[in-house]
């Protein structure tokens, strides 16, 4: 495989894991919520759960994503099998 067919997997890959952990942070958290404020929440402080859970559950996925990467990145030489998503900068 070439450099940008790995780097085009690359980033199918990343996109289907990060939408996979939000999907399993979001679920985990929602459930978490339940069981354990909702019943304790008054229903106008309630209904705000959602969006926070949605954000958190973003948020949680992109800081395991970036741990992850920042240890394949230590293991592997990314320059050899990847080629650069953005050509380099051109200096005024």
């Amino acid at each position: 495989m070439s450099k940008k067919s790995n780097t085009l997997v690359f980033i199918l890959g990343a996109t289907v894991f990060n939408i996979l952990t939000t999907f399993i942070f979001f679920i985990l958290l929602l459930v978490l919520y339940a069981r354990l404020l909702l019943s304790s929440l008054p229903e106008n402080v309630a209904a705000w759960g959602f969006p926070v859970i949605f954000i958190a559950a973003i948020a949680l996925s992109f800081v395991l994503y970036r741990v992850i990467l920042k240890q394949v990145m230590k293991k592997y030489d990314f320059e050899k099998y990847f080629d650069p998503i953005f050509g380099p900068r051109r200096r005024k």
